[in-house]
């Protein structure tokens, strides 16, 4: 995984200038569609004014890929560069704020690419042209030789072992890997004919690792932005569903007593925290857990991630009964909203990718009716120029537990199941638990568990490394995040605080509000 996620690049500040400009764009649309097409054109001027490229060979690739990205933040699709049109062609679909992500969700902007190496192992600078030449004599296919002083590797032969790299005195040989495909836990990118990154949709669970760790841009995911600013300037109602990990995501400017005001600052009837559908979610896993684990499952993995679960459904179908049928906190959160305010509409806003493939769905497209990103929704409170310091202190969001507020953090949806079970079943025996961040070790970690090394377990995955924290749509660096929440949750009541409180909640939902949908809905 690439360390350069927390760092301030050129990509993400072009990225998030995008989304302030898109939300600029949608604030002021008043159903003037030639006037809009306008505003589109001139976009990727403003943000790479003049003749001279910052980023890329020339200033028209830097544009013409800015073009793409906005399309992809308005919704639509992906053209090529082999296609001659506007960058407004179709924009009148985004004016529509009942538009739903059309897949693919995840997208690779392919003029873009770099084509970096995939998988090439390299002898760099470094090499001193040494006497012993280990790297020569360990090559089992003398893909090695000796040229001008310096070893060299032949391409053809060389079948990447890395045994040269392990005895390397001075580590001149360096295994490069493209990063895309290195943060993939899904093996799902690979190459097309010209050597650039290609995503196989059938694999992707939308996580969104390999967008934030492309250090050349070239990946996009497409976002609601221009629609859920339709829906907030109708006269529907529209609700901030928060994810537990917003704690600090908009800077040290917005504590968490300033967070509603902000969000009514952009137009929202208010803001909700999803940690109290967290708190819902533990309470249905635990019980489950405790009335199948091991009587009718051999143990039981979490539902909370949407691409964990996606993943061990295709991946591991004979242990897909295996996974929790509990609704998600987005979800049950979503429900909880629309309950009391029939006729509104839900927003969630996290750091997750995946979540907008789950809103997607047919049975939740009525609970929740939009997804962004902390990062999309930064880009709006610039477009509307919203001073996070002069905005009013209100009442702290809606009391969930620290256990709920805990659920952005890897461990954390364990842990709360854990305490809850301890406070309600006494006298149960200690949960074991195993839980796995980042794609590739949840597959090392279902891999066991349908080896029969976890019988009897509660499994947790994330698909990002640290938990939600680390979510593709994130803003800030992983560590301050842990921190933050880590605070937020101790200033939080406990789970067995709110025990009774949650059980009505759950009461108040009828049976079908509580059926989990299936993530092979379309």
């Amino acid at each position: 995984m690439s360390n350069m996620r927390g760092v301030q690049t050129s990509v993400i500040n072009i990225r998030r200038r995008v989304y302030a400009e898109i939300a600029r764009l949608s604030y002021s649309y008043n159903g003037n569609l030639h006037e809009m097409y306008q505003q589109m054109e001139k976009i990727p001027y403003d943000i790479v004014p003049g003749e001279v490229s910052n980023y890329r060979e020339d200033v028209f690739l830097e544009r013409a890929i800015l073009k793409e990205r906005m399309r992809l933040a308005m919704g639509l699709p992906l053209r090529t560069a082999a296609e001659m049109s506007a960058v407004s062609q179709g924009a009148e679909e985004a004016a529509k704020p009942e538009k739903y992500y059309q897949p693919p969700l995840i997208n690779i902007i392919k003029f873009a690419c770099h084509s970096c190496p995939d998988n090439e192992v390299r002898v760099t600078d470094s090499c001193q042209g040494c006497l012993a030449r280990p790297c020569k004599e360990v090559c089992p296919k003398k893909a090695i030789s000796v040229r001008d002083k310096r070893s060299s590797i032949d391409q053809s032969a060389c079948i990447k072992c890395g045994k040269c790299i392990d005895v390397c005195p001075y580590g001149a040989i360096q295994r490069l890997v493209r990063p895309c495909a290195n943060a993939c836990g899904m093996d799902a990118i690979g190459s097309d004919e010209y050597g650039r990154a290609d995503i196989d949709q059938s694999k992707c669970v939308s996580c969104g690792m390999c967008l934030a760790n492309c250090p050349f841009g070239a990946i996009a995911d497409k976002a609601q932005i221009f629609q859920l600013i339709q829906a907030i300037k109708s006269d529907v109602p529209v609700y901030a569903a928060l994810a537990p990990a917003v704690t600090g995501q908009f800077g040290p400017d917005m504590p968490t007593n300033k967070i509603r005001s902000a969000f009514k600052a952009l137009g929202f009837e208010d803001a909700i925290e999803v940690a109290i559908g967290a708190d819902l979610c533990t309470i249905t896993e635990a019980n489950d857990f405790i009335e199948e684990v091991p009587e009718k499952l051999p143990f039981m993995a979490t539902s909370c991630c949407p691409a964990w679960s996606v993943m061990a459904k295709k991946l591991f179908p004979e242990q897909a009964k295996c996974i929790s049928m509990a609704l998600t906190p987005m979800v049950l959160t979503g429900r909880l909203i629309k309950k009391e305010h029939p006729e509104c509409k839900v927003c969630f806003i996290g750091p997750c990718s995946a979540k907008k493939l789950e809103a997607s769905r047919r049975s939740i497209r009525s609970d929740v009716d939009f997804v962004l990103t902390f990062e999309e929704v930064m880009g709006m409170f610039e477009a509307k120029e919203i001073d996070f310091k002069e905005l009013p202190e209100v009442e702290v969001m809606h009391g969930a537990s620290g256990d709920g507020r805990g659920f952005a953090i890897g461990g954390g949806v364990a842990n709360a199941v854990v305490n809850y079970i301890k406070e309600v079943y006494p006298e149960k025996e200690e949960i074991k638990v195993a839980s796995a961040q980042g794609l590739k070790e949840c597959r090392k970690l279902l891999m066991a568990a349908k080896a029969g090394k976890y019988n009897g377990y509660l499994l947790e995955g994330m698909a990002c490394p640290a938990g939600c924290i680390s979510g593709s749509g994130a803003i800030q660096p992983i560590n301050k995040s842990k921190a933050t929440n880590l605070a937020q949750q101790k200033r939080a009541t406990n789970a067995h605080a709110n025990t009774n409180r949650y059980q009505d909640l759950l009461a108040s939902l009828e049976e079908k509000d509580l059926a989990a949908p299936s993530e092979n809905e379309k």
